[in-house]
């Protein structure tokens, strides 16, 4: 999935959208991201997704995927932040698709292949302005941080003093290897289905698929536990690191009704919690995370 040519053709245009200023395309350069994807149990997946368009994208059987990506904005139209996206890799359409077929590129559009976004920590007031108002994204503003070192790179994800969801892949030996795509986030706001396209390029290293080359630890706050019955598999079916990437948010979404059988009884968050959000770009305190204090690491600062 390539960016539509209307997007370049904005570039240096200005908008004005929730009282944040854009510099068009809404763009992000200089940043490092980790990436891992676990297999789960796609019945335990389905259930955490809305309304009846939205399923789980089967790897095989009935193992779907959980994706876990932490980004470190470095430069973007809002300042820095520390973006944790914890997602399941879903199609979108009146049935589940076959299972793989959906992840193949030429299948994409076919089967509205993309990722449902269950939540996304970020580091600034900001970020959650503009991209839960704006896109519909899960944002929040958590402890987070993003650590890097010859051999591994890591982000815990603290809420309310509490472990939420912590990181670790191990740095492959090559990271030069180029990559070019884009993928299409869904996420819940205001009763609605929201689907918005990121494409990104940068140049990465993979480890070895299930090999113990990541570590996902789940911790004990409310927000998370759903997570805990899905069965992750301890070794992941694929990891990376990104020394550098740039991407570019389309300026373009879609909506749907979320639809039930039964007339559901809440639509979820809406307008309600972002009304009264500024234009902060400061972060919270790092979370309580053991990695900070080792010798030799970068660590990302606002």
């Amino acid at each position: 999935m390539k960016p539509p040519l209307r997007l370049k053709q904005q570039t240096d245009r200005h908008a004005l959208v929730d009282t944040i200023p854009f510099t068009l395309p809404v763009a992000s350069h200089g940043s490092s991201a980790l990436i891992a994807g676990f297999s789960i149990d796609a019945g335990a997946a389905a259930s955490l997704l809305p309304g009846d368009e939205v399923h789980p994208l089967r790897v095989w059987g009935q193992r779907a995927a959980l994706l876990v990506t932490v980004v470190d904005y470095r430069f973007t139209n809002i300042g820095r932040y520390i973006e944790f996206s914890i997602a399941i890799a879903c199609t979108h359409g009146a049935r589940p698709a076959p299972a793989f077929a959906p992840a193949l590129p030429l299948a994409q559009r076919l089967y509205g292949t993309g990722q449902y976004v269950l939540d996304l920590p970020v580091s600034t007031e900001v970020s959650v302005k503009g991209g839960k108002g704006i896109w519909g994204m899960p944002k929040h503003q958590a402890n987070l941080d993003f650590v890097t070192s010859s051999w591994t790179a890591s982000s815990q994800y603290d809420l309310d003093g509490q472990l939420c969801v912590r990181i670790e892949v191990d740095r492959p030996h090559f990271e030069l290897l180029p990559v070019s795509m884009g993928t299409s986030n869904y996420c819940a706001f205001r009763g609605m289905l929201m689907k918005s396209n990121i494409y990104f390029r940068g140049r990465a290293g993979f480890k070895m698929p299930l090999t113990r080359s990541a570590r996902l630890q789940i911790g004990e706050h409310p927000r998370v536990q759903a997570l805990k019955a899905l069965d992750i598999t301890e070794r992941p079916l694929f990891c990376g690191f990104f020394p550098e990437t740039r991407g570019v948010l389309d300026d373009h979404l879609e909506s749907w009704f979320l639809s039930y059988e039964t007339a559901p009884s809440a639509a979820g968050e809406g307008m309600e919690s972002v009304v009264g959000l500024g234009r902060s770009e400061d972060w919270l305190a790092p979370p309580h995370d053991r990695a900070l204090a080792e010798p030799g690491v970068e660590v990302a600062n606002a």
